[in-house]
């Protein structure tokens, strides 16, 4: 595979940024009790964190991070069992199970937030706003793109 490929460098950055946070050694001592949570489980906590003051389901979740069904069940069942999230029955639609963070979670992650908005400035650091903002907009184009053609499936 060749460097200059974008899908390339696209999961080359994913990985330097998920090895960047997981591997932070303040961050690894908080979560001493859960075990490490993968990208996917790290984003679905921050989504959770963002929206703490609203119910939240599986399927707001498949549709955020374009997943199937089953990928996201099992990422939940993983972070249930971890004891990062817990489940319940919604009174109103009993089929439904709002997910919420435990309160461990919660302090463990918010604490996390600055190490997460580090991260933001050491990766746009040297960036002007246009740059940043068409970067943005390409980002943008390319999941447009990459959804036109899952949809023509």
């Amino acid at each position: 595979m060749q460097k200059n490929k974008v899908l390339f460098q696209i999961k080359n950055l994913e990985k330097k940024v998920a090895r960047y946070l997981l591997n932070d050694e303040e961050f690894s001592k908080s979560c001493k009790n859960f075990s490490k949570p993968s990208p996917t489980q790290l984003q679905i906590i921050d989504y959770l964190l963002k929206n703490m003051d609203r119910v939240v389901y599986q399927r707001e979740l498949e549709e955020l991070f374009t997943l199937k069904r089953a990928t996201v069940s099992g990422v939940l069942k993983t972070m249930e069992k971890n004891g990062l999230i817990f489940r319940m029955v919604d009174e109103k639609d009993t089929r439904a199970k709002k997910i919420l963070l435990n309160d461990s979670t919660k302090a463990i992650f918010l604490q996390a937030k600055k190490k997460v908005d580090d991260l933001e400035k050491i990766l746009v650091q040297g960036l002007s706003k246009e740059e940043i903002d068409t970067f943005q907009v390409v980002l943008e184009k390319m999941e447009r793109n990459l959804t036109e053609e899952n949809n023509k499936k």
